[in-house]
Formats: C-alpha cells, structure tokens, sequence
C-alpha cells in the first residue's frame, strides 16, 4: 500500500497463537497498524458520546420546552436521524471520490465542507444556545411549567438549523472512520490478515458500544442533574477533544488515495447502458468487445443483469475511443469494472433492505416515555434516569459482540472448522427473529403496565408515576441489543466481504444508509398510526397519555411487520447467488491477480 509523501510502508507480521492477536515488528511498519487505533477510537467515539448524549431525553426536551405532543417530537426526532444517516452517502462519496477518508473524518469533526473548523462548535452550541435564551424557545406557564403557547417558525427554524449542522459533521465522519481504521490494518500479504480485519469490526463495534453507554448515563445524568444548559455543553466540549485526537495521530496514518469519481462512475453505467438500450448483445463475446479502461481489471462482464452490459459495450471504437484508449464521453461508455461494481450494489440491495425493520425496533423512543412514569428506584436516593435505560441494549451488544469474537469464534474454529465463525446471513436472520420477539414482550408489557396504572385510577394523571418497577422494560431492551449486535456486525461485515477494496466507505454507507431509511419509515409509520387510530375522534395508540393509548398495540403492530420482514428475508437470501461467478467473488479475484494478494473474504 502507498503512503504519501513518497514514505515506503513497511510491512508488520502478525500472529495468531492461542486464539490472541499478536504485533510483532517484521521492519516496522512506519504507518499504520495498532498503534494507530486509539486516535481513530477516540475519534469515533466522543462523536458517538456527544451525538448520541442528546438523543435520549430529546424527546422531552421537545415536549417539555418546545410543547410538541409525543408523536410528533417522536417524528422529529426520527428524521434528524435520517438526516444525519443520509449525510454517511455524501461523505462516503467525498471521501471515496476526492478528498480522501482523512480529510473527510477532519472535516467532518469540524462539521465544515467549506473547511471553516467552527461549524460543529456552531451546530452544538447552538443547540446550548436555546436552552440558553429564552427568546429561542417558547415561554412556559409561571406557575405549572407547562407551555401556555406553541414554537414559533423563527424558533424552529434556530432549533432545526443545530440539528441540520450537527448532522452534516455526523454524517461524515461515522461512514469513513470505520473504513480508515480498516486502511490502518489491512495488510493483504499477512496470511492472518482476514482475522486482523474481522477482530477490527468486532472490537470497534464494541468501543463505539462502550462510547454509547457512556453518552446513555453520564451524559444523560448530567441533563437530569444540572439542566439542559450544562447538558448541551458537555457534548459541544466533547467534540473538541474528538477533533484534537484525530488530528494527534494524522503522523502515523496510511492515506489511501481516492478513486476518482467513484460514485459518478457508479451513476454513469445505467445512463451509458440506457443510450445503448437498442444494443443486440447476442454476437460472440470477446474482450475486444467491451471497454476495459486503463486500470479494469475485470475483462468481461457477467450474464447476471446482462441489460447494463451494454454500458461498456464498444459500438464503434473510432467514435467512441480517444487514441490513447480512454472513452471520449463516459457517460456512453463505462468500463466493465465499473459495470460489476454496480452489479454488485444491486445484488446486496434486497438483503440491505431486510435490515430496515429491525432498525425501526432499535430507534423505537417510545420506551423513554414508558420509563418517565415507572418506579426507576434503584435505592431509596438514587433513581435511574429515563434516557439512561437503553444503555441496556447497549451494554448486551458490547458484551455480546467481545464474548463472541474472543469465545464463540475461536472454539468455531477449532470444532466446527469455521474460522471466521457462521455465515453473516445466519446471524442477520437471527437477529431479525429477534427483534420480532422483543417487540412481543415490548407490547405484552406495556399491555400490563397500562392495566395496572388504570386499575390505580391513574388514566387521567399522563406524569404521575406508579409502583410498577421500570426494569420490567429490561427484557425487551436485551432482546434489542442482540438483534442488533448480531444483525448489525453481520450486515457490515457481508458488505466488506462482497464489494471491492475501494468501495469500502461505500459499504459501511450503506449501513448507515439503512438506519437513515429506518428512520424515515419508523417517523412515517408512527404519522400512519396517529392519524388512523385516533379517526373518528378516539384516542391515539400514541397519545402522550401513555394511559389513555395503546402503545402495546403499536408494539404487536411492529413485531408482525417484523415477521413478514423475516419471510422477505428467506426469500433474498434464497435468491441470492454466492457462487464462483458472482460479482463479488470476480471484483475480489481480479484485485488478487492484480495484486498478488490474498482477496477478501467471501461467505
């Protein structure tokens, strides 16, 4: 692997002896390697602590300040998210295409494309800001606290623009910081270099798990304890030491440079494929017949979605070829690679998409609200706040995924001959189960609670709290991190797996990507419930009035669209085609040839 600044790489040896990673030098890798690791995990997670510290009790700060009902400060919420998720497409192209991970990670700390590093100060202060001014937010009622008058369009508008700010940082630096760590350990001549990169997913997962819990109790108990003034300012001072520490380590990083229009070479196939759509691909195929470009390594595209061959098809080489080789308009002509490249995306969406609703169950913010008005006493003087209580599903992904790639892979390994442990779609379709059963035990719950509180004549005091003890959500909430500890991982590492080397900030996008469109169908499906269930006057399933609605309702709605999800994902993974002339298996073998190394993992 290159390095800038005309620096030789030195190669590091890695090996692997009863089951644990070792770093022995073998000329020393002078960039690189573990010891870049803490820098990149500092990084990602104070980005994690600060972003994911406001989310929790957003909720009632929306409700409480802002004088939103639940489910519309619920929607709100829902698309920030997706915002700041849809940002991961746009960083990933940045930092695939031009700029480099690097710089798109620095960038995107500052939460500046125009380079001005005070812009993520910008979107967080901003947010202290309103809880700062009262100007900002609406006044509240001098005696109850309640609002006795809605937000108006400037104030949204101040609250809307912290989000949007906050977002764009956000959505460039969770693409890329995975991908770069990835740069800082690939060493293809390693022969134990499959094992370096997965132990790499497994434990940055876990690290940004840990940085989440942090961010779901201290941080939160901070807001509880000292206000929304002191709350807000913890995370804004926490991105300035995110900032620092990346920029600490920029001596001993590798650069992968760019490839040039990755993305635009991407949407450029199905338009050449669309000019040439009158195209009879039935004569003889030969290498002649298609373009190749200078750097394709693949010579002949696959029958599989043989209607883009036509993309790299030559017509008339004289017309379409310059003399030194190259496509006079690539928006006619594609080379093959970027036809597989696309392919490749296309044959991985139907898969990306079962993973939408089990995401829809991660970002549910209705169990904050079930915690508000439940018995949260762990002593007599200590209560746990209400945000805190996801950190649950938390704690079990971080735990799950160490206990998992330091036990439950090894003895795989050893007894099962599985090195790199089950087929990720066995732990995606696990996952998705479960996310189906915790919603079950989410609505049989609440479907409790609900009786208790009005058996208590408690239905019309929506934030007076009862006896019932708030870890009966505990279930659930574990339920939760599992599904996601081993959908997630899985779906990462089945995306690094099947695309090649310089789409892998493309890859981790598309994870992202899914949580952004999780987002947007849990906002939209939450609009569709309020709106129908409360027609004819009733009361909503997602009234405010926990009591008065039917959120376990809405529980059993999710986990039956989560079972119809699992059936579509059988369906996929039945369709799916992993044998030799996959797109996937071909991208990683012609990087082999071209290379001399060892090709990514294939499942």
């Amino acid at each position: 692997m290159a390095i800038e600044d005309g620096i030789t790489e030195e190669k590091v040896a890695f090996l692997h002896k009863d089951d644990k990673l070792e770093l022995q030098p073998s000329n020393s890798r002078r960039k690189g390697g573990l010891r870049t690791m803490p820098f990149i995990f500092v990084n990602e997670s104070f980005e994690k602590v600060a972003s994911y510290g406001l989310l929790p009790n957003m909720i009632f700060y929306l409700m409480n300040e802002y004088h939103v009902e639940a489910a519309s400060g619920s929607i709100i919420l829902s698309l920030w998210s997706a915002a700041s998720n849809t940002m991961a497409i746009f960083g990933a192209f940045l930092s695939d295409s031009y700029l480099g991970r690097f710089r798109v990670i620095a960038l995107g700390t500052c939460s500046s494309l125009l380079d001005n590093p005070d812009n993520f100060q910008q979107g967080m202060t901003l947010l202290w800001m309103t809880s700062m001014f009262t100007w900002m937010k609406p006044s509240a009622h001098p005696q109850f606290g309640q609002g006795c008058e809605s937000a108006t369009s400037l104030q949204f508008l101040v609250l809307y623009t912290s989000f949007a700010l906050i977002s764009i940082g956000a959505g460039c630096v969770r693409p890329c910081s995975i991908a770069f760590g990835a740069d800082q350990v690939n060493n293809r001549e390693n022969p134990n270099n499959e094992r370096v990169l997965d132990s790499f997913f497994q434990w940055y997962y876990a690290s940004t798990g840990l940085a989440t819990v942090i961010a779901l109790t201290l941080v939160v108990y901070i807001q509880d304890q000292f206000g929304w003034r002191i709350g807000f300012g913890v995370p804004a001072s926490l991105m300035v030491l995110s900032l620092i520490a990346f920029l600490l380590g920029s001596p001993l990083y590798v650069h992968v440079p760019p490839e040039k229009n990755l993305f635009l070479g991407l949407i450029q196939v199905p338009v050449a494929a669309f000019q040439k759509r009158k195209i009879n691909l039935s004569v003889p195929e030969a290498v002649e017949h298609y373009f190749n470009g200078s750097d394709s390594n693949i010579r002949i595209p696959i029958d599989k979605l043989r209607c883009l061959n036509k993309a790299c098809y030559i017509v008339d080489g004289e017309r379409e070829l310059n003399p030194d080789g190259s496509a006079k308009d690539p928006w006619s002509l594609s080379t093959v690679e970027q036809v597989e490249s696309l392919k490749a995306i296309l044959r991985l969406m139907p898969l990306w998409s079962t993973g939408i609703m089990m995401l829809v169950v991660v970002t549910n913010t209705f169990t904050t609200l079930q915690a508000k008005i439940m018995d949260r006493h762990i002593t007599s003087g200590f209560e746990i706040p209400a945000g805190s209580f996801s950190v649950l599903s938390v704690v079990i992904i971080t735990i799950w995924i160490a206990f998992y790639d330091r036990v439950v892979v090894p003895l795989l390994a050893k007894y099962c001959g599985m090195p790199l442990g089950p087929d990720p779609r066995i732990r995606m379709a696990l996952g998705l189960l479960l996310s189906c059963i915790a919603m079950i035990i989410a609505g049989v719950v609440e479907s409790i609670r609900r009786k208790m509180a009005i058996d208590n004549g408690m239905e019309d005091q929506p934030n007076a709290v009862f006896g019932m003890s708030a870890m009966w959500l505990a279930p659930q909430l574990v339920l939760v991190g599992f599904a996601e500890g081993t959908n997630s991982v899985a779906q990462m590492q089945f995306y690094y797996a099947h695309l090649s080397k310089s789409m892998y900030s493309l890859a981790m996008a598309m994870f992202t990507l899914g949580m952004a469109v999780a987002n947007l169908v849990g906002g939209l499906l939450i609009d569709l419930v309020d709106v129908f269930s409360s027609a004819g006057g009733k009361e909503s399933w997602l009234s405010t009035n926990l009591d008065k609605g039917h959120l376990d309702y809405y529980y059993f709605l999710l986990a039956f669209l989560g079972f119809i999800n699992f059936l579509y994902f059988l369906i996929c993974c039945r369709v799916y085609d992993s044998s030799e002339g996959s797109v996937s298996r071909r991208l990683n073998d012609a990087k082999k040839e071209d290379s001399g190394c060892t090709p990514l993992p294939s499942t």
